[in-house]
């Protein structure tokens, strides 16, 4: 699943392409929304919100979240889709340039004024204008019993981390996933470096959070299971954790660097 690193900068993208232009036609290929049409209303803005994606237009919001396989891909004119049509939910035009919403999880139109529908659920958003460390921590260490890991998936807390960083996190910050936040020594800590991870992250759409940017070194231990630890050599351990039955993710640790 996208990230909020990768959701910023496809927001960013989408912002640069379409922001101050009036489109000259709309598509959305789901039914609750087929029969909106925002043709000839102006592309205020395209902002991320977490994981999720809000394209402000005139005063309506057209709302997406990527999950697992989503996408926004930009087009010129008469230019082939680098996916098949049938994947298509949305498809916003303006001229020559075309954007179209690929295989999304989530997709709604409301109005501008009702976006907290959609996302007023959420932490702060790491990446955002608004983002309140404090608020993040305090909101990290509301649940002591809750394990480091699933703490930070948890959006209310902190809106943009996902399985990738959350391994990471808890690696860096020398922390197993499965300890509880009540045992955590600086959860204010933890939050400022969540927010560094994405935010040097942001600019670039290769991920490393090790600093180096060669394959098979981008990553701690996210991914690399039964490898060895590149701090310390031991072999890396791994498992599914997850707050709720059925929603597990996959987590690696280091039984060395992490305790």
């Amino acid at each position: 699943m996208p990230e909020g690193d990768t959701v910023y900068r496809t927001a960013r993208q989408q912002h640069d392409a379409l922001a101050g232009r009036v489109l000259t036609a709309s598509d959305f290929r789901v039914p609750a929304f087929a029969t909106i049409d925002l043709t000839g209303e102006t592309v205020r803005e395209v902002v991320s919100r977490g994981k999720h994606l809000l394209h402000r237009i005139g005063d309506r919001t057209v709302h997406s979240h990527l999950k697992m396989e989503g996408a926004w891909r930009l087009f010129r004119g008469g230019e082939r889709w680098t996916r098949p049509a049938h994947q298509a939910r949305a498809v916003l035009t303006a001229g020559e340039t075309q954007s179209v919403g690929f295989q999304l999880g989530v997709l709604e139109v409301l109005p501008t004024a009702e976006e907290d529908r959609a996302v007023g659920h959420l932490g702060p958003d790491l990446l955002g204008a608004d983002w309140d460390a404090d608020e993040a921590a305090r909101r990290l260490a509301s649940d002591p019993s809750a394990t480091v890991f699933t703490a930070l998936l948890d959006q209310r807390n902190l809106a943009g981390v996902g399985n990738v960083y959350a391994n990471e996190l808890c690696f860096v910050r020398g922390v197993l996933p499965t300890r509880p936040m009540g045992e955590v020594d600086d959860v204010p800590g933890l939050a400022a470096l969540a927010h560094r991870m994405l935010l040097a992250n942001s600019g670039r759409w290769t991920r490393s959070t090790t600093g180096d940017l060669r394959p098979g070194r981008r990553s701690w231990v996210y991914g690399r299971t039964g490898q060895t630890c590149l701090r310390c050599g031991t072999r890396l351990e791994g498992g599914e954790l997850g707050r709720v039955e059925g929603q597990e993710r996959v987590v690696t640790w280091c039984p060395s660097c992490q305790s």
